[in-house]
């Protein structure tokens, strides 16, 4: 069972979500908290699998809440939910330590599948979302530093990273490159370590700053 936190101060939006989540066998939404200072109480206590955050929130902002969670090491797999009115808050989230992001308008297979990816480790990264970043990267404001790498990817790594972009995952990137799964597991450890982050939310986002996609 993966234990979720829905933060959210919208109390139709929040008794929505919830009503959906109870509909699903393998989660549960064992908390909920309408503004930030409640999430930064509830969160460290609950220890949830995963936490879903909208970034728009009374007394203290899901961007406030991500950066105090994580600098108190107490930040679980946290998934940003948005209207996504602002770019820079969404990258912004991420930077702070968030592990993906999603439209509010999302289907339930879509929630919950990014929920389990989430609670397994992985990341997510919404392709509707990156296309809005690639049309408005002129305007959003990022900080990562200008990659220099002595070895810039190669056309496979390239291409790899470009399905990551669109929301692909493992499985999906080896069946639309007829390449085996470990072999992309293999690709995506490079990429990964060629441009200096963690994971593959931060890979696509320092990819778009640094003109790769």
């Amino acid at each position: 069972m993966i234990r979720v936190c829905l933060v959210e101060d919208q109390t139709l939006v929040r008794q929505g979500i919830q009503t959906l989540l109870d509909l699903v066998d393998d989660i549960d939404v064992v908390a909920e908290a309408k503004d930030g200072e409640e999430a930064l109480r509830i969160i460290p206590q609950i220890k949830p699998d995963v936490v879903l955050l909208d970034m728009y929130l009374p007394k203290r902002n899901g961007l406030e809440v991500l950066r105090e969670l994580k600098q108190s090491q107490s930040l679980p797999p946290t998934l940003i939910l948005t209207t996504f009115d602002e770019d820079k808050f969404v990258i912004g989230g991420l930077k702070a330590g968030a592990r993906g992001y999603l439209l509010k308008d999302v289907s339930l297979d879509q929630l919950t599948g990014a929920i389990r990816i989430l609670a397994s480790g992985g990341t997510l990264v919404h392709p509707t979302i990156t296309q809005r970043l690639l049309q408005n990267l002129d305007r959003i404001q990022c900080d990562f530093p200008s990659m220099d790498t002595p070895d810039p990817l190669t056309g496979r790594e390239t291409e790899i990273l470009r399905l990551v972009a669109r929301g692909y995952n493992n499985r999906e990137i080896s069946d639309a490159l007829e390449i085996a799964e470990g072999t992309v597991k293999n690709y995506i450890s490079s990429i990964l370590s060629k441009m200096g982050v963690r994971d593959r939310t931060r890979a696509v986002l320092k990819a778009l700053e640094s003109g790769y996609l």
